[in-house]
């Protein structure tokens, strides 16, 4: 596989979203994510207009809910063009496999699904003081993603500091999708659990989720160029 950088494009709406991906060259498409503040203010309409321009989306809405509820969304989210969609492991196993259902389509493809773990903004005091999770970080997030597994999921969504626990347990095709990301030179922002594209590289994370490192930066294609050259084959 492949190794490769998603760009948040956490912006509040459609023409926001459209200046940032209009500084880069005709010919650079990044794999960029489409996460909940984008998607409510322009909703599926913005994934079939950039798939339509040539960019692999990741529809970030972490789905949570009963099963039935949603197979019957994850139905709709197949028809609009994504090229990768989540759901929080949190919800189960019956949950994960639902999503699976829903997802696939009649011809039997479907896009990636990947499972939220524990959020990067999770620190080891609130796992356990807040979300009164007994055991510890790595342990609770190995069982998630075995759980991912066997609910048919093709990975989950972890720290990079989790990520070689995780193809230990599920296998190296396991994939890993890994949000946190920061330069070495530059500030944490609201994230714990965080690493360099290098160290992510290292640690086995299949993809980089990085956003305000590339869309708040003066110049976001020299961003994104260096996130490549740090972690991308």
């Amino acid at each position: 596989m492949k190794r490769d950088v998603i760009i948040a494009c956490d912006f509040s709406g459609k023409e926001a979203v459209m200046d940032f991906l209009g500084r880069f060259p005709e010919d650079c498409k990044p794999f960029v994510k489409i996460g909940m503040e984008l998607f409510y203010a322009a909703g599926p309409d913005i994934v079939m207009e950039l798939k339509a321009k040539g960019y692999r989306i990741f529809l970030d809405l972490k789905l949570h809910d009963i099963p039935n509820t949603v197979k019957k969304a994850m139905s709709v989210i197949s028809s609009i063009g994504a090229d990768m969609v989540n759901v929080h492991a949190g919800g189960g196993i019956a949950m994960m496999k639902a999503a699976v259902e829903g997802l696939t389509r009649p011809d039997g493809s479907r896009p990636l699904i990947i499972a939220v773990t524990q959020l990067t903004s999770t620190s080891e005091e609130m796992l356990h003081g807040e979300l009164l999770i007994g055991p510890g970080m790595e342990e609770t997030i190995v069982k998630y993603a075995l759980n991912a597994k066997e609910a048919g999921l093709d990975g989950v969504v972890c720290s990079p500091r989790e990520a070689a626990l995780v193809k230990a347990a599920c296998g190296s095709g396991f994939i890993t999708v890994t949000p946190g990301i920061r330069f070495a030179d530059a500030a944490k922002d609201d994230q714990v659990r965080i690493t360099t594209p290098a160290d992510a590289r290292r640690l086995g994370s299949d993809y980089i989720v990085v956003g305000r490192p590339i869309t708040a930066a003066p110049d976001p294609v020299a961003s994104y160029n260096r996130c490549l050259n740090e972690f991308a084959d």
